[in-house]
């Protein structure tokens, strides 16, 4: 199967374990001597209208992808999650008065 970069670009990255939806994939990890892909890097939604940049990204080794379709790509990677530091608890909302 031959597969040029503007083609992967408009497939949803999909969790199989979870169900959860990465995004879209933005660049490649290749290693040049042997021109051998190794990972998808798959950026986050832009926060605030792309004013605040983009969310968190995910890096995808070439290894854990189990099957590219028609309109997505479907990956097997459990712990995608837990790769980042947990989010300290937020105080409780308080309305002003």
């Amino acid at each position: 199967m031959q597969c040029r970069m503007r083609d992967l670009r408009c497939k949803e990255v999909i969790n199989i374990c979870d169900g959860c939806r990465l995004g879209y994939p933005g660049d490649l990890e290749v290693r040049i001597p042997e021109g051998q892909v190794t990972a998808l890097i798959v950026y986050g939604p832009p926060r605030f209208f792309g004013l605040f940049g983009k969310g968190e990204e995910y890096y995808v080794p070439w290894d854990s992808i189990q099957r590219i379709g028609d309109d997505i790509i479907l990956i097997d990677r459990p712990g995608h999650r837990r790769d980042r530091e947990p989010e300290p608890p937020r105080p409780p909302f308080r309305p002003r008065r």
